[in-house]
Order: C-alpha cells, then sequence, then structure tokens
C-alpha cells in the first residue's frame, strides 16, 4: 500500500521532531531550545526585528525581548540601527552566536551516531538524498511569507 502524501509529511514531521529531542536529550546539555531556534533563525533570515524574531519562533514579544537579553549579555546576538526607522532595532546572530550553534549541530548529529550506525552505504544514500530534497523546500526563499 502506497503512504498518501499527507501520511508520509506527517510522518516526516514527527520523525523530526523526535529525532531532535533524542539527539538533545542525549548530548546532556540544557540550553533551551528557544535559544538555538533563535539563532537558527538569524542565521537563515539575517538580522530581525524583535517582533518579527518572535514571529518567526512563535513567541510571544514579550518573551522573545526577555530571550534577547540572555542571548545578548552571553554575547550570541547583538543590536544594530535599523537603517529604515531610527527607533527600531535590529538583531543580528554574531560569530560568537554562529559559534555556538555551529557547534550545537554538531553535537546533534554525534548524538545520534550509534542510532544510525547499522546504515548500509544505499541507506545512506537514500538519506542524504531526503536531506536534499528537505534543505531545497525549507530554503528562505521557499517558504512563503
Amino acid at each position: 500500500m502506497t503512504s498518501q502524501p499527507t501520511d508520509i509529511l506527517e510522518s516526516l514531521l514527527t520523525s523530526t521532531h523526535r529525532l531532535t529531542r533524542i539527539a538533545a536529550q542525549e548530548t546532556g546539555r540544557t540550553t533551551s531550545p528557544a535559544v538555538w531556534r533563535t539563532l537558527s533563525i538569524l542565521t537563515t533570515d539575517g538580522s530581525l526585528r524583535v517582533g518579527d524574531l518572535a514571529k518567526a519562533s512563535r513567541v510571544s514579544q514579550p518573551t522573545m525581548t526577555k530571550l534577547l537579553r540572555g542571548l545578548i549579555d552571553d554575547e550570541l546576538v547583538y543590536r544594530i540601527a535599523d537603517v529604515d526607522d531610527s527607533r527600531a532595532w535590529l538583531i543580528a546572530i554574531s560569530d560568537k552566536g554562529t559559534r555556538a550553534l555551529v557547534e550545537w549541530r554538531a553535537q546533534l548529529a554525534d548524538a545520534l551516531g550509534a542510532l544510525f550506525s547499522d546504515l548500509d552505504e544505499a541507506e545512506w544514500g537514500v538519506l542524504d538524498h531526503a536531506a536534499q530534497l528537505l534543505a531545497t523546500r525549507v530554503s528562505t526563499e521557499a517558504v512563503p511569507a
């Protein structure tokens, strides 16, 4: 029996969420997922106003403002003046934030090593193809505003 596209997408979403949770738990780190999500958004979308960043992260603006205080204190992000509105600020990821995100993603991948250690070359090829396909679909150009 062939799965319907919506069933495949539902399975994919469920599996990727679970995979991320498993990897995060395996690392033993306690950093909030909101931190990594915020840094990821800034990496892919570039500098954003606080409200736009909150919307992209699916949190309230007060929640994002509180989160950003910690990220600024930790020098993972910084504020820059918005050239389009002198009253507003943009939030940008710092080099330190980029390094932290790259390190986090590497730790997640390493944490999953045992789970995938029995895959053969063909199965790795399938995962590679699926990862490339997903990457083309979720690029910032492909996501509707």
